[in-house]
């Protein structure tokens, strides 16, 4: 952990947003304050700009929606309240942000439920968006989760968040759909309006300034009713990001325990007589040159922790970091996008507009990690039995407190990923008014999201059998001091060359690169809407939508893997550089500075810049996902309110859904022939489902300005894409297996949720909500442990891994499971502080507070298909409580807000490794703030800055242990910026 507490980053935090709140609103006393007309409390109508306005905006679209709708508008042409459009949206109840790689913001869940439960719409039709990640947040997104970190924001108006249904918006989420949307000509105010916004942006850790710059322009000619929009946006980041990793946590047990003391038993580790004599282990050596060193007393100590579930297995209630390290990310970000609108608006029964949205992300991130390996392997890498332990104290869960021990190896990796994240749609959408009782509107839409991993290149030099190497937590922090017994800034403490009777001394692995998941998407919709009077009107419309998956990765050939001696004359210090500065950054024992490989001297230096590759026909990937959805609805929306005398509106309806899928992969097999020595057997399957999904959607007023809101609905959520290939795979390093199944139902469930709205002052908000999901069923995989060789797989899959066939793989397959309850509520507060005269009136306060539980059975374990092992707990993903409060000073020169989110911890995965129950998520608290101030009417200069408490994300394994899995810190940015407008 870095070396101020988080108690004291918090404690600045807070001290620079109140003096920044305090202080600008003084300096802008002697500033006029914005006009402030009366107006009806029912419409809000209140004369203000900037944030205030968007927030006015939004809450005025709130409240005309018959379903639970939360929207956020632009502030001003061009600017988003947020630097993310995920970000943006933590201040939506029941919105829980999920980072990716350098804190930034990736994708949301909404009340308790994961991205993948969440539709998005760009422009009125739905897309998809994916990108590449570190492993520890899964290494990308190969599923329907959408991606929010692809887009800039300056491209968006408005989006909104639509947390229930009604019969017209399409199927497809139990958590939310989003609606992004495009600014268009005939919305401006102006006939002609140009904007332009110029940024600095700069991260403490990564000590760069980085540009960030957008331009939108827009023209209405004259009465012709036509107009054009077109806008652009440029990113480009430098991210540092510092930290700790122990990649999973083990029960000693796992890989076979350690080398026991001279004079004791020789734990052969279930190796035979002549691996044992291979491998050099005897009476006093735990392997060839490497000394028996444990102490008796610590080496008992693991043995006599057993699990209560394995009581007969030493050590299985002993837990170690199976690659304790520290690790140094460097990130290159590139963002570009932009916006074409072509409207057309002859009158007022007319609108047509053709869309044209792009946006391109490109990454190249740079990991490098100073580790310990031997806890990750077994014997047959001469890993774990043949360390020695020195010295070992455990707290009472069995979680290590500090060793020491011998014979460990260090290694040195590093990993260059390459990915480049495109995003491209066209539609058209049209409305025309016909008579007075009739409208049509519709769309039709092509999009397609392409993620290219154009390379992802593992390098690491290796440590033998170093003595001394040491793990120590005793300082009470969640992340250890790590002492590795070698100088790890000398190139000649390593060795790179091939294995040797199972001794690793370096190596590289292309990581299933180059690869590309390209999915086009196609919506064609039409919509018929008759006003049968000011109280009933009927909708009605089909849809066709067609969603194309393609998922491929190339394989290099077997004689451009292979481990090769360094060349005559070529040593280490020839090909590595050094990461420093971790020591400074983190802290905590970090070294400060390690040596590792250079992959451009490397690449040079063994010719492996022009690699070969080949496909399917050499066991590389093609897995592909075709869904036609085919649906059409009938809806009412009644307003009672002159029949009746008091506000009753709404909505209610039904729409069928028939889904149509088709998958097909390539299944690896042995071919002698091949390069690679696989081939691709080819596999098909077919699914359909249809669905009759009823909605109502009820808002009764029944005095002015309280609104209490009923809807129910039946919804449902489709598979990922990925689980629905007819393949199957294995990852030979982890040891971790999967098998698909193209046969899954979709999860469906039933909601309800009631509100209660108070709009007690313009512009202002209080509110409850209570929401209800009986989720009828879940998908979840389910893992058991089985040989590789039983597997039905080639042991081609193995190269290069030093696995041996024999080993256990953790094999999952998804199947549909029974669901659970789901049930929340929302608080929420929007409170302009306009009953004060002065400058205090110029002051707002937002705030909302979402509490949700679940419960789910997950299956652990199963025989056959049934299930031997199962546990209760929260859904994935769900954090039992979030928090958002946003407090800001605006009038017509200053505007400046502090903005603080928490997320409460929550589960990542289930199950975990062995002993181990869940992956999980320690909470956060996010402090962000903002400022700008108007120089002119058409200039204004912006300064913002983002995780003011300098707050650490944390990775645990286990809800009792709850053991550190990765922690890393991202620092604070600050962006320094200009606008002008005209």
């Amino acid at each position: 952990m870095p070396v101020r507490s988080a108690f004291a980053r918090r404690s600045s935090a807070l001290a620079i947003a109140s003096t920044l709140l305090v202080a600008l609103p003084a300096i802008a006393q002697d500033q006029p304050v914005a006009d402030q007309a009366t107006a009806d409390s029912g419409t809000a109508d209140i004369v203000v700009t900037g944030f205030r306005a968007s927030l006015n905006s939004a809450l005025g679209m709130k409240r005309n929606e018959a379903a639970a709708v939360d929207s956020i508008v632009a502030e001003d042409i061009g600017k988003f309240p947020d630097s993310n459009l995920a970000e943006s949206m933590q201040r939506v109840p029941g919105i829980a942000l999920a980072r990716g790689d350098g804190g930034e913001g990736r994708n949301i869940s909404v009340r308790g439920l994961g991205a993948g439960f969440t539709r998005v719409r760009i422009n009125g039709m739905e897309g998809t968006s994916q990108t590449g990640s570190s492993d520890i947040y899964g290494a990308g997104n190969n599923g329907r989760s959408f991606d929010f970190n692809v887009f800039p924001t300056e491209i968006f108006s408005a989006l909104s968040v639509r947390k229930t249904t009604s019969a017209d918006v399409e199927e497809g989420s139990l958590g939310a759909t989003v609606d992004l949307s495009a600014p268009k000509p005939m919305d401006q105010k102006e006939d002609f309006v140009l904007a332009a916004t110029m940024r600095g942006v700069y991260n403490e850790l990564s000590k760069k300034a980085d540009p960030r710059a957008s331009l939108l322009i827009s023209k209405k000619f004259g009465d012709s009713g036509f107009g054009i929009l077109g806008s652009v946006a440029y990113q480009k980041r430098n991210l540092r990001e510092v930290g700790y990793s122990a990649v999973d946590i083990l029960s000693a047990n796992t890989n076979g325990g350690f080398c026991s003391p001279l004079g004791a038993p020789i734990n052969t580790a279930g190796q035979t007589p002549e691996q044992l004599a291979l491998r050099g282990v005897t009476a006093e050596n735990c392997s060839t040159g490497n000394p028996r060193t444990s102490d008796a007393a610590a080496y008992q100590a693991i043995q006599d922790l057993r699990r209560d579930d394995l009581p007969n297995t030493p050590g299985s209630g002993a837990f170690l970091p199976r690659l304790p390290r520290y690790l140094n990310s460097q990130q290159k970000q590139e963002r570009i996008g932009g916006s074409l609108t072509l409207q057309f608006q002859p009158d007022d029964a007319t609108d047509i507009s053709l869309d044209f949205l792009y946006s391109r992300f490109e990454v190249t991130r740079r990991d490098n990690y100073i580790a310990a390996v031997s806890f990750a392997r077994n014997a047959s890498n001469l890993g774990q039995p043949m360390t020695s332990v020195r010295e070992i104290e455990f707290d009472d869960n069995g979680s290590l407190v500090h060793g020491v021990f011998d014979g460990v190896d260090i290694r040195s990796e590093g990993l260059v990923d390459h990915f480049v994240s495109t995003f491209k749609q066209a539609n058209l959408n049209f409305k025309r008014q016909l008579n007075d009782s009739l409208e049509i509107s519709g769309i039709v839409g092509f999009n397609q999201s392409v993620w290219d991993g154009k390379s992802r290149l593992q390098t690491f030099m290796d440590a033998i059998d170093t003595d001394g190497f040491s793990i120590d937590y005793r300082d009470g922090g969640s992340t250890p001091k790590l002492g590795f017994g070698v100088d790890v800034n000398d190139p000649a403490s390593f060795s790179y060359a091939p294995t040797v009777n199972g001794t690793v001394r370096g190596g590289f692995s292309f990581q299933g690169k180059p690869s590309k998941n390209t999915t086009d998407n196609m919506t064609a919709e039409t919509n018929l809407k008759w006003t049968v009077s000011d109280a009933l009107s009927i909708r009605g419309g089909a849809q066709y939508r067609r969603s194309d998956f393609l998922s491929t990765f190339l394989r290099p050939y077997n004689a451009d893997t292979v481990v090769r001696d360094l060349p005559a004359g070529t040593t280490l210090a020839d090909i590595t550089t050094t990461i420093g500065g971790v020591d400074k950054l983190w802290g905590n024992g970090a070294p400060s500075s390690w040596v590792a490989i250079d992959p451009a001297k490397w690449a040079s230096t063994f010719g492996f810049d022009d690699v070969r590759y080949c496909g399917i026909e050499c066991g590389g990937g093609r897995s592909r996902v075709r869904e036609e959805v085919m649906s059409g609805y009938i809806m009412a929306n009644f307003d009672l309110e002159n029949a009746i005398g008091f506000g009753v509106r709404g909505d209610v309806g039904v729409r069928y859904v028939k889904t149509d899928m088709a998958s097909s992969g390539y299944i690896a097999l042995a071919a002698a022939t091949s390069p690679t020595g696989l081939t691709g057997q080819y596999a098909a399957a077919k699914n359909s489902y249809d669905d009759w999904l009823p909605s109502a959607n009820v808002v009764i007023e029944p005095i002015d300005n309280l609104l209490v809101r009923f809807s129910g609905a039946k919804v449902l959520a489709r598979p990922e894409l990925g689980l629905l290939t007819p393949t199957s795979g294995v990852n030979p390093v982890t040891r971790v297996g999967n098998i698909n199944n193209p046969f899954l139902d979709p999860i469906r469930a039933t909601t309800f949720d009631v509100a209660l709205e108070w709009y007690f002052r313009p512009g202002s908000l209080l509110s409850a909500a209570f929401f209800y999901k009986d989720i009828k069923s879940f998908i979840q995989n389910v893992n058991s442990q089985i040989p590789f060789n039983q597997l039905g797989l080639p042991n081609a899959l193995l190269e290069n891994s030093n696995t041996s066939p024999d080993e256990l793989f953790t094999v999952s397959q998804p199947f549909n499971t029974p669901g659970g309850k789901l049930k929340g509520i929302e608080l929420n507060a929007q409170i302009p502080f306009t009953f004060f005269d002065g400058f205090l009136g110029n002051f707002g306060l937002l705030a909302n507070y979402t509490h949700v539980t679940s419960k789910i059975n997950y299956i652990l374990a199963s025989v056959n298909g049934t299930p031997t092992v199962t546990t209760t707990a929260d859904l994935v993903g769900l954090s039992p409580n979030t928090a958002s409060a946003t407090l800001y000073y605006e009038d017509d020169k200053f505007s400046i807000r502090t903005t603080g989110n928490f997320r409460d911890q929550f589960i990542r995965g289930i199950p975990a490794s062995p002993g181990s129950d869940l992956q999980g998520n320690a909470k956060t608290f996010y402090m962000d703030a903002s400022a700008s101030y108007n120089v002119t009417d058409r200039l204004k200069v912006i300064v913002e800055a983002t995780n003011l408490t300098d707050e650490q994300n944390r990775l645990y394994i286990d809800s009792q242990r709850q053991d550190t899995l990765f922690e890393t810190r991202i620092g604070r940015t600050f962006t320094f910026g200009v606008t002008y407008r005209m």
